[in-house]
C-alpha cells in the first residue's frame, strides 16, 4: 500500500532545480498534481525568502516557504508564520571567531531592501557564488567591520567558499566558544568546489521548522514526505516519515537509509512522487 501523504516538503537547489537552475516540466507537473490532490506542498530551502520566491511563484499556486534553513516560514503572499532570529551577541561572537575568513562572511537580515545582506567585500564571494551575488546585488550593503551592522538580530550568518577553506573555517568554528550556542548547517557541492556554512539560532533547522509547521497543520510524521540532496536537509529528512534523497547527493547521505530517487537532472522529484504517491507527471 502507498502511504497517505498530506504534507510534501521539497528542497530547491540540487533537488527541485536542475543543474541549469530550472524546474523541469516533469517536476512542475508532478507538484501541481500533488497540489490538486490536496497535498500541502511547502518549499524548504537555505535561500532567503526573496531569493526563493521566484521559484515558488513558478509553481503557479499559493504555498508556504521555509527559508534560510528554517529561520523564516512565510507564504508566497507574504504572510509570516514563524521567525527564528540569531541573537546579535552570538553573531558578534561568530564574526570574531571568523577573523581569518571575513572575506567569505555574510550576514542576512529579515528585510526586503538594501542591507538585507551585509558583507565587508565581494571579491572572494564572487569567486565561489557569482550567480548568487548577481541575483542579490540590489540587497547587498558593504559594512566594515561587519559587526557594525548588528544593531538588530540577523536571520543568520554564513561563510562560504572552496571546500578546503571552509573545512578550515569549520574547524575554527567548532573550537570556538560560540559553537555550543548556535546551529551550524553545511551545504556542499563537490563538483563546484563550494561549501556553505550557515550559522543560525540554537536548534534552528529545516527539520525543526518542518516539525513546527506539521504540528500547526495537524499532520503526523507518517503523512509527511521530504525530498532533499544535501547535509542541511538531514534534520528535515530525519523528521519526515517518508524521506527521499536525490541521486545527485553524496555517497555519505545515500547511506542514511532514505529512499533513493533519480538525480535533479533526471526529474528526481517527479520520479519520487510517482513511486511514493502514484502521481504521474
Amino acid at each position: 500500500m502507498k502511504p497517505s501523504i498530506r504534507l510534501l516538503a521539497v528542497d530547491i537547489d540540487g533537488t527541485l532545480l536542475n543543474s541549469n537552475f530550472q524546474i523541469s516540466h516533469a517536476n512542475l507537473s508532478a507538484l501541481n498534481a500533488a497540489h490538486r490532490a490536496g497535498v500541502d506542498v511547502v518549499l524548504v530551502t537555505g535561500r532567503r525568502h526573496t531569493f526563493a520566491l521566484p521559484v515558488a511563484q513558478e509553481l503557479g499556486f499559493d504555498l508556504w516557504l521555509i527559508t534560510s534553513n528554517g529561520a523564516i516560514t512565510k507564504s508566497t503572499r507574504g504572510e509570516l508564520f514563524h521567525r527564528d532570529l540569531l541573537p546579535a551577541a552570538s553573531a558578534r561572537e561568530f564574526c570574531a571567531a571568523m577573523t581569518n575568513f571575513r572575506r567569505n562572511l555574510v550576514l542576512t537580515f529579515d528585510r526586503e531592501e538594501k542591507g538585507a545582506l551585509v558583507m565587508e567585500g565581494i571579491e572572494e564571494l564572487n569567486l565561489s557564488i557569482r550567480r548568487w551575488v548577481e541575483k542579490n546585488r540590489d540587497y547587498i550593503e558593504f559594512v566594515r567591520p561587519v559587526e557594525a551592522a548588528l544593531t538588530t538580530d540577523p536571520v543568520q550568518a554564513m561563510v562560504c567558499g572552496p571546500i578546503a577553506r571552509m573545512q578550515a573555517a569549520e574547524a575554527v568554528l567548532s573550537a570556538s566558544d560560540v559553537f555550543s550556542r548556535v546551529t551550524v548547517l553545511k551545504t556542499e557541492y563537490e563538483a563546484r568546489d563550494l561549501c556553505i556554512l550557515d550559522v543560525l539560532n540554537q536548534s534552528c533547522s529545516k527539520g525543526h521548522a518542518l516539525e513546527r509547521w506539521a504540528r500547526h497543520r495537524g499532520f503526523k510524521r507518517e503523512e509527511i514526505m521530504a525530498i532533499g540532496d544535501n547535509f542541511n536537509d538531514v534534520e528535515m529528512l530525519e523528521f519526515a516519515g517518508n524521506p527521499v534523497i536525490m541521486g545527485n547527493a553524496c555517497e555519505q547521505l545515500k547511506r542514511n537509509g532514505y529512499m533513493l530517487t533519480r538525480s535533479n537532472d533526471e526529474n528526481g522529484v517527479a520520479a519520487a512522487l510517482a513511486e511514493v504517491m502514484g502521481i504521474q507527471a
